[in-house]
């Protein structure tokens, strides 16, 4: 369904760690583009309802980050965690999670989320808009291969997970036979 299409053009307000700030809260504002994150590199993005969230904070980002060592070895030179959450809630999320290899990516306004078509309602969770959860191997700012829950809907009563789970990744990327829905 994706597959083949280029990355919108956004950028993303983030915070970045830095010493001259000085104080208790050495960061400052950086704003990156889509091509900063994307152009000539193959990545995985992977993306999710929200930070700190159970089945993103207990199965899938540690599964991308604990089998980072494997995507590289299968060409990826990047894994970015993409949600819509702002840049603090990001990096207090990274930090947690004490990730090493896996790079978050907020998408605050969800302006990439919603031009990529995976913005939906979360109202009944009290989460307003969201990322439905969806991977995808990305090739120099071109959709490779795309993963999507099977159900995406506004509202939906239930978290899907698995079609965009590492471990089905990892098997696609090894040629073994995968299902990717909606492509």
């Amino acid at each position: 369904m994706r597959t083949g299409l280029r990355l919108p053009d956004i950028t993303f307000h983030t915070r970045v760690r830095d010493e001259s700030v000085g104080g208790d809260n050495p960061f400052r504002w950086q704003d990156k583009t889509t091509a900063d994150y994307f152009k000539g590199k193959r990545v995985i993005l992977f993306s999710l309802p929200g930070a700190f969230t159970p089945t993103c904070s207990t199965y899938q980002l540690p599964g991308f980050e604990k089998n980072a060592e494997a995507f590289r070895e299968l060409g990826i030179d990047d894994i970015y965690c993409m949600s819509v959450n702002d840049s603090f809630v990001m990096n207090k999320w990274a930090e947690g999670q004490g990730l090493g290899n896996v790079k978050v990516i907020p998408d605050g306004s969800g302006e990439f989320t919603r031009r990529i078509g995976m913005l939906v309602a979360k109202d009944n969770l009290g989460f307003g808009m969201r990322s439905w959860r969806y991977a995808a191997i990305v090739n120099d700012g071109v959709i490779e291969a795309w993963f999507e829950e099977p159900g995406r809907c506004d509202n939906h009563g239930e978290d899907p997970y698995g079609e965009s789970s590492p471990e089905n990744l990892l098997s696609w990327l090894r040629g073994e036979s995968v299902s990717t829905a909606a492509e």
